[in-house]
């Protein structure tokens, strides 16, 4: 028996917390940062990015890629922001002509994302054009629901357009990327619609299970009385079903990242945003959580693991960050001309900004790519380099395009005195 205690507790020594710990300061110390210059439009992501570039081996070398627990935190942030984007997903919006023009919108996307890679891989620059096509589809919907909820359109009509598209991109994406590719290589895609099939069954059974478990009485009160205590039942429920998709994603050869949004798409079905006191605050605490440590490790991480060298060792690197930059703009921004008839044409530029707005799937993405060979290393920084200019950029530009709309309707809406000039 001591045996067994001197053997975990030598076990223990060798985990080392100096990484992480050095990683969290950062993580608070970000955004208290960002909080004392407020008016600057910086999103906590892109910061958290370079400070991983400044503390790891391209600059300071005080952490390594390397690092056992930092790795594993950084898979679980993975996890939780996919999930979290699936728990952003309202259901109740996403009907009727919104739909149809986010199907169109994406499909379109997809089109462009294959047109435009074809002639970069026939000249060798990008290894699959297939690959860099499908990463070039995705929305942070992260990211625009703040912009919209800034400018007040959130809850309208335009809005309720432009969430969809992200929305129906960052689901598109992600099942793309699954189908055509895996962690052990490209996959045969006939399979990967078999293996799609029956995780989708899988999510439904666990619905209609949860749907059922709801209708008892006593169960039910089982729930309220746990989820406020130490138990934290609903959280250690959503957690758990987060995990298991994992688990069965991982099995049926998919990627993980999938299993990880529809968790989180399957929680937004099954619960009530409106009604989130009455659950304890359920979808808060599951925010707290992730983003309050998960989350921000995986993104400084992925600033330590950044290939900075690759990144200036090509001196075509200089022309390959514009490029992606407009080819997000291309593959995502051209589609917004479909909501030409819905919204005004502000409105349809301030939706092409904010639709080519993307870094977390790009981060996910690439570093997948990266692993299986189907991008390089130089490739998949200017990507992720790109990204963070699209965070930085174009959020900020539709604020003002939105905000500019908003004054000019208020000036013609206000009544002018009598015998004054128009």
């Amino acid at each position: 028996m001591s045996g067994y205690f001197t053997a975990n507790l030598a076990a223990a020594r060798e985990v080392s917390f100096d990484g992480v710990l050095l990683v969290m300061v950062v993580a608070v110390a970000i955004p208290l940062l960002l909080a004392l210059a407020p008016r600057l439009p910086v999103p906590p992501s892109v910061v958290e990015i370079l400070a991983g570039i400044v503390i790891g081996p391209a600059v300071l070398g005080l952490v390594e890629p390397s690092d056992d627990v930092i790795r594993v935190m950084a898979k679980l942030g993975v996890a939780f922001l996919l999930f979290l984007a699936g728990l952003e997903l309202d259901f109740d919006i996403i009907r009727g002509r919104p739909l149809k023009l986010g199907l169109q919108s994406f499909a379109l996307s997809v089109a462009l994302g294959i047109l435009v890679t074809l002639p970069l891989g026939l000249a060798d620059v990008i290894v699959d054009p297939l690959f860099i096509g499908i990463v070039l589809t995705a929305t942070s919907l992260g990211i625009v629901i703040p912009v919209l909820k800034d400018a007040a359109q959130l809850d309208t009509g335009f809005g309720h357009f432009v969430v969809v598209a992200c929305s129906i991109a960052e689901f598109g994406s992600i099942v793309l990327l699954s189908l055509f590719f895996s962690g052990s290589g490209s996959a045969d895609p006939l399979v990967t619609v078999l293996k799609l099939v029956v995780l989708v069954l899988t999510v439904l059974v666990v619905a209609l299970l949860a749907v059922r478990a709801a209708r008892s009485e006593r169960l039910t009160a089982a729930l309220f009385r746990l989820q406020d205590s130490s138990s934290q039942i609903r959280i250690r429920i959503a957690v758990a079903l987060l995990l298991a998709l994992l688990v069965i994603t991982d099995n049926l050869g998919l990627d993980a990242i999938l299993g990880a949004f529809m968790a989180g798409a399957l929680v937004s079905v099954l619960t009530d945003p409106e009604n989130d006191e009455a659950s304890g605050h359920f979808r808060h605490k599951l925010e707290g959580l992730g983003f309050g440590f998960f989350i921000p490790v995986f993104f400084v991480s992925t600033g330590i693991g950044f290939p900075v060298e690759e990144l200036l060792s090509d001196s075509s690197t200089a022309l390959r960050i514009p490029l992606f930059v407009l080819l997000l703009c291309v593959v995502r921004g051209v589609p917004a001309l479909l909501l030409r008839r819905e919204i005004s044409r502000v409105q349809v530029f301030a939706s092409a900004l904010m639709q080519s707005t993307s870094l977390s799937f790009i981060v996910v993405a690439t570093t997948l790519g990266v692993t299986i060979g189907e991008v390089r290393p130089v490739n998949a920084a200017s990507l992720i380099a790109a990204g963070m200019l699209s965070v930085l950029v174009f959020p900020a530009a539709a604020l003002v395009l939105l905000r500019g709309e908003e004054r000019r309707v208020q000036l013609r809406s206000t009544p002018r005195p009598e015998g004054t000039l128009p």
